[in-house]
């Protein structure tokens, strides 16, 4: 087998093994440290600890009877969804009117809807703070959602820009000789043909919001704090399993997102 082409070039899989060995021990440096949370969230000790003495569910009980924990959750939960509502539609808007423009400014406006996810995130939360001050916006899920919302279009200008790269613009020009509306054939021609593109800026931008932390730290506290800047306080200042359950849970939640995303990729095909 080793000796068998790996490619039209004549490269066997022999001669490849010092890439896949590299990409194996790139894969483990990833993937282990979230394989070991898993086993350290069914701990019964008091404290992380790997491998585990005992076995026990007690810290998944311990977040489920928390009011803390669960508001935190739904507050999470809350501002991804809103944010990912806001951001898809936004991002969609901003990559498809970039995507429709001749003008010279074209790329520089493109680069300054791309500064969220170039400039560092304790700039962008530092700014989000002061300014929030000024609107009193701070500690609220307005707040939340907006500064999400700047961090996740980005994300969705990417997902839907390579979308619309490979549709089909004639098919719009039809509807729209045809006496179709702009908005009437982007929704009914365009829209069907970029769906996969647009369900991957949701995905994009509803984990963007749900696993941002820095910002949150700034700009959120109190009932209105984030599941994950309560981890971090956890963390910080209590170091108990719980955030290793929670995080087990997450790890879950993002497998079942992953699967989802490829059975509607692979239906839509």
């Amino acid at each position: 087998m080793l000796n068998t082409p790996a490619t039209s070039t004549q490269v066997t899989h022999g001669q490849r093994l010092w890439l896949y060995a590299t990409v194996a021990l790139v894969m483990a440096f990833l993937v282990i440290p979230c394989i070991l949370v898993i086993p350290m969230s069914f701990s019964d000790s008091q404290y992380l600890e790997f491998p585990p003495r005992s076995l026990s569910l007690r810290w998944y009980e311990a977040f489920f009877t928390s009011t803390e924990w669960i508001q935190s959750a739904v507050v999470s939960l809350k501002v991804a969804g809103l944010t990912t509502v806001l951001a898809t539609v936004l991002g969609m808007l901003a990559s498809y009117g970039l995507y429709k423009a001749t003008s010279v400014f074209t790329p520089i406006t493109r680069g300054l809807l791309m500064l969220p996810m170039m400039i560092p995130l304790i700039f962008v939360a530092i700014g989000v703070f002061f300014v929030y001050a000024r609107f009193g916006l701070n500690n609220t899920i307005t707040g939340l959602v907006l500064a999400h919302t700047t961090l996740a279009i980005p994300f969705v200008m990417i997902a839907v820009g390579n979308g619309l790269k490979s549709f089909d613009p004639n098919l719009e020009r039809a509807a729209r000789s045809l006496g179709a509306s702009p908005v009437t054939a982007f929704l009914t021609v365009t829209l069907p043909q970029i769906r996969i593109s647009v369900f991957s800026g949701m995905l994009f931008a509803f984990v963007t919001s749900f696993d941002e932390v820095v910002v949150s730290l700034f700009v959120s506290s109190g009932a209105n704090s984030t599941l994950t800047k309560r981890m971090f306080a956890n963390i910080r200042d209590q170091v108990d399993p719980t955030v290793a359950a929670i995080s087990s849970m997450l790890v879950a939640l993002s497998i079942v997102v992953l699967i989802a995303a490829q059975f509607v990729k692979r239906k839509d095909a």
